[in-house]
């Protein structure tokens, strides 16, 4: 009923609108079970995270290899962080960008349990590990642990500076300033 007064509607997949529309109602029965949850805020098209969800609907998401297709986009090359265990159905992928530029898919399988997976494993001569950690970064291990060195804001911080006084000096909006936003944003993924 909308897409006639906002067209650009169309251009998104219909499960994604039925899922914001589902959020919104979850959201309203929320509100009146518990007034103390707050009345649903409207989120900003500036300022929101960028992410929609979609359910698989007769094989509308495929996963082949090191590829996703998901709907109304073509095929899309994916590193994937781990296989899914075997018997398991998806049910529905989260696509978000981060203000890198980056995009995540986050797919949510159904049908395995977790106790059966932790039923499967033997503990009984599992090692134990002692570990202190200090707010400075300094870990000490009961063993001997080789550890990476950590601080990793410490040592990228005047980097992280730099880049955020040239975004300071950029005009708001501009090419120069989106880009320079975007490097910001990349130091602090780091």
């Amino acid at each position: 009923m909308y897409k006639k007064a906002y067209p650009f509607l169309k251009e998104v997949d219909s499960l994604a609108l039925a899922n914001v529309q589902l959020h919104l109602e979850k959201a309203y029965k929320n509100f009146f079970r518990d007034p103390k949850v707050g009345f649903p805020r409207f989120k900003s098209k500036h300022h929101s995270k960028n992410s929609y969800t979609t359910n698989v609907v007769n094989g509308n998401i495929l996963i082949e290899g090191n590829r996703i297709r998901l709907p109304k986009l073509k095929w899309i090359s994916m590193k994937k962080h781990r296989e899914p265990v075997e018997n398991c159905r998806l049910k529905s992928v989260t696509v978000s960008m981060e203000p890198s530029g980056k995009y995540f898919a986050s797919l949510l399988y159904e049908g395995y349990s977790c106790e059966n997976q932790a039923a499967d494993k033997d503990y009984s001569n599992a090692k134990i590990l002692g570990i202190d950690y200090a707010m400075q970064g300094m870990a000490v291990f009961s063993e001997e642990i080789e550890m990476e060195e950590a601080g990793f804001f410490r040592k990228n911080e005047k980097r992280l500076a730099r880049e955020q006084r040239k975004l300071s000096r950029c005009v708001k909006g501009s090419h120069n300033y989106v880009r320079q936003k975007k490097k910001v944003a990349r130091c602090h993924e780091k």
